[in-house]
């Protein structure tokens, strides 16, 4: 079982940046893939980044080149750093994570509350 919260959301101007973080409970956070997912208002679900190890990540085309990925296996924690911030990445972002040894967009089993970044134009 694996507990999920995440921090860091809040609301920023266009062109600014945040970094979210979920910290996990639990044992074996080393062992399991990370993802940051978001949900919009009247939208689906999306994934945006997920981890494995440094060398393993993946992001969705709408942030590469904006958001990065990482994690600290010492601190249980992945973050979410974000950078050039626009108005259409306002969404709950969630921290989710999976068992396995490859990052993908889908089968995660634990999820958090989510946190609310909303961006101004």
């Amino acid at each position: 079982q694996v507990q999920l919260v995440e921090s860091g959301g809040g609301l920023v101007q266009a062109g600014d940046s945040l970094r979210l973080s979920c910290a996990a409970s639990g044992r074996s956070f080393s062992s399991y893939v990370m993802g940051w997912f978001r949900q919009a208002p009247g939208k689906e679900r999306e994934f945006v980044a997920g981890i494995r190890w440094s060398s393993n990540t993946g992001y969705a085309d709408s942030v590469k080149g904006r958001f990065t990925i990482s994690r600290d296996n010492a601190k249980n924690t992945v973050y979410l750093q974000m950078n050039s911030l626009k108005p259409e990445d306002t969404a709950v972002y969630y921290c989710a994570a999976a068992q396995g040894l490859i990052v993908r967009t889908y089968g995660y089993d634990y999820w958090g509350q989510g946190t609310q970044v909303t961006v101004s134009s």
